[in-house]
This record gives structure tokens, sequence and C-alpha cells, in this order.
């Protein structure tokens, strides 16, 4: 199977995934109702949110697959973004940017591999 292949499967799934539960959530309780954590506990819609951060988490890790070529660093990071979210990716977005030649174009960080 293809890496493209592999990649529409992959989101798919996460777009049917949030559809379907995000669709099931607000049979269950309007969003409007949604208090978060400043009262008794709205489980469908902070699941729902939880599904989100971890996909949206998912999705930039596919990106650090893609710019990590060796296994080690790609193990780290992942466990760096499930553990630490936004913070990790951020770290990892200004790693990036440190690593640029002052010669490199900062969109030489989404499309240039490391070595």
């Amino acid at each position: 199977m293809s890496t493209k292949t592999i990649l529409k499967l992959f989101f798919t799934g996460i777009f049917l995934s949030l559809l379907i539960y995000s669709g099931y959530a607000s049979t269950q309780q309007s969003v409007l109702q949604w208090r978060g954590l400043t009262a008794g506990p709205d489980r469908y819609w902070t699941i729902a949110t939880l599904m989100d951060a971890y996909f949206g988490f998912l999705t930039f890790y596919v990106w650090v697959l893609f710019k990590e070529p060796r296994w080690l660093p790609r193990i780290a990071w992942f466990a760096a973004v499930m553990l630490l979210g936004n913070m990790a990716m951020s770290a990892y977005v200004l790693l990036q940017f440190a690593r640029l030649t002052p010669a490199q174009d900062a969109s030489a960080v989404l499309t240039a591999r490391n070595r």
C-alpha cells in the first residue's frame, strides 16, 4: 500500500471519527450548554474536545514523521507530543527554525526533511 493511500485512510478515519462522535455528542447535549470544567462533567463534549485535540496532535505528528528520517527521534517526539501536546509541538517547530541556515527561507521548515 502506498504512503499516499495510507495517509488518505488515516485522515479519512480522523474525519469520520470526529464527524460521527460530534454528531452523537450533539444529540446528547447542545454544545451551547457545555460548561467545560466549571460545573459537573459534561462528558460528551469533553470527550469530543479531547478527541479533537489528540487527532490534532496525530496530524502534527505525521509532519514530524516526514521531517525526521531516524526512528529514535520519531519515537521520542511521538511521546513528547502525546504527553505535552502543544508545548512539544511548539518546541519542535522552534527547533526546526533554529536549524535553518541564514540563506534558507522560512518555508524550508515545512518542506525540507532533516538530515
